[in-house]
């Protein structure tokens, strides 16, 4: 791929994080301190199709398994996001229906618009008032309230909610390290007086994630999350059965503190980077007028086109990571390489987004309209790809969009801000203290506590 934007220059990739490196300074594989590090854009999806030779070892897995074989007398199933093969297609078939693009258009339409309504007539409000507004504040209980409605996590209030995941992301990052090919890396024996109730499970479970202290505070925050949240919405589809994720799960039998696992995964994913993504998209589209202009008066699809380029470029989680079962070959140009059993593959998805061979030229600008090439999603692989690629891509984007049409819409411009910091659970970004004030005096406005 050689072409250049035809569609005329517009930003930079604002989301680079320092002192990483990715095509073309770094190779395209890579083994260091043991990881191989992978960063083209075919191998990178080459790699998260081999199902039969690699396993998820992203997103603490390891250390969820380890709290689980201490702390669980009854074994637990593996959330969806950690389990692979024949049992992980299977319940990916059946969680499909409630991410499907007509799913969402006729489940949370009104919802969606609902909700962004209430958002833009609180943004007027407080413009109207001189104070400013904190977007990412606003993006979390929007995302919330979203993602609650598909989960089935609506007997709370999505306020406290929110808080309570974002103690939950506070859990430290433990990179996977690779194993020993001739260990059994899944052997463990629970002791015989292990803890029996649902809080104790549970927190047993999370209390390996990190040190003594942080594991207290995760084990406090899943059972808080549990206790507030899960168990209302369990009791209440014990009773009424709803067309959402945790009135599944209990048709299949799960457990509450299976159900509460299988929440905390489902709102990273549809709360915590959702909210990420919006925050990013609109710093885009405020810093950039003609964009901006553009994306209004454009149609759905083509918004919709502009929203997956923004996310080529911005992925919210840089990295994924596998860890090899069988000996994996992997060919780099002329090079073969042999990926030995039990090592970790560290997947650039920012990088692989960046593949100038397959995204085009100039792959850290913004182009709306970008040719990429042949079997290359417009987003590139910011939503996975193979047996763990996201079910919620539809979801995500069609949030986004109701809300910033809306927004944007308003007379505002980007008055302070945003920090950009990283979490490394997810191995992406947070957009934080992103000020919005009124045109032309933004400047002068103090700032808004936001209710969402």
């Amino acid at each position: 791929m050689t072409t250049s934007c035809p569609h005329g220059a517009h930003a930079r990739r604002k989301t680079s994080r320092p002192g990483e490196v990715d095509l073309p300074e770094a190779p395209a594989i890579e083994v260091v301190d043991g990881a191989w590090h992978v960063r083209s854009l075919p191998l990178v999806k080459e790699v998260l199709r081999s199902t039969a030779a690699t396993v998820q070892a992203g997103f603490n897995v390891d250390m969820m398994r380890e709290g689980t074989a201490r702390g669980g007398q009854v074994a637990m199933r593996d959330p969806i996001l950690f389990t692979d093969g024949p049992e992980h297609r299977r319940q990916r078939s059946m969680i499909a229906r409630y991410f499907a693009p007509a799913t969402v258009s006729r489940r949370y339409g009104d919802l969606m618009s609902e909700r962004a309504d209430a958002i833009v007539a609180h943004v007027r409000a407080e413009l109207a008032a001189g104070r400013r507004v904190e977007l990412s504040e606003i993006a979390l209980g929007y995302s919330v309230a979203v993602a609650a409605a598909v989960i089935g996590l609506t007997e709370s209030d999505t306020a406290g909610m929110a808080r309570r995941l974002e103690r939950l992301f506070s859990i430290p990052w433990q990179p996977p390290r690779p194993r020993d090919a001739e260990a059994d890396p899944e052997a463990s024996d629970a002791p015989a007086n292990s803890p029996t109730t649902v809080p104790a499970r549970l927190a047993a479970r999370f209390a390996a994630i990190a040190n003594a202290a942080t594991s207290m505070k995760a084990a406090g925050g899943v059972g808080l999350f549990y206790l507030k949240d899960v168990r209302p919405a369990v009791r209440a589809r014990r009773e009424h059965p709803q067309e959402d994720v945790v009135s599944h799960l209990l048709e299949q039998g799960y457990t509450d503190p299976e159900i509460t696992t299988e929440c905390v995964t489902y709102g990273a994913a549809g709360m915590v980077t959702t909210r990420e993504y919006l925050c990013v998209v609109a710093w885009h589209l405020l810093e950039d007028d003609a964009l901006r202009r553009r994306y209004l008066a454009a149609d759905e699809t083509e918004r919709h086109a502009m929203l997956h380029e923004i996310l080529r470029l911005e992925p919210v989680v840089g990295h994924l990571y596998r860890r090899a079962v069988e000996p994996l070959t992997l060919v780099d140009g002329g090079t073969t390489h042999v990926v030995p059993v039990g090592a970790v593959l560290d997947l650039s998805i920012r990088g692989a987004n960046a593949d100038p061979e397959h995204v085009g030229a100039d792959p850290l600008g913004l182009c709306p309209g970008r040719t990429v090439g042949r079997g290359v999603r417009p987003e590139g692989m910011s939503f996975g790809d193979g047996a763990h690629r996201c079910p919620g891509n539809s979801l995500a984007i069609a949030e986004t969009d109701v809300l910033l049409t809306r927004l944007l819409a308003l007379p505002i411009t980007l008055a302070d801000g945003p920090e950009l910091g990283w979490l490394d659970l997810i191995a992406g970004y947070e957009v934080r203290d992103m000020e919005l004030g009124g045109a032309p005096d933004a400047h002068n406005t103090p700032r808004s506590p936001s209710t969402y």
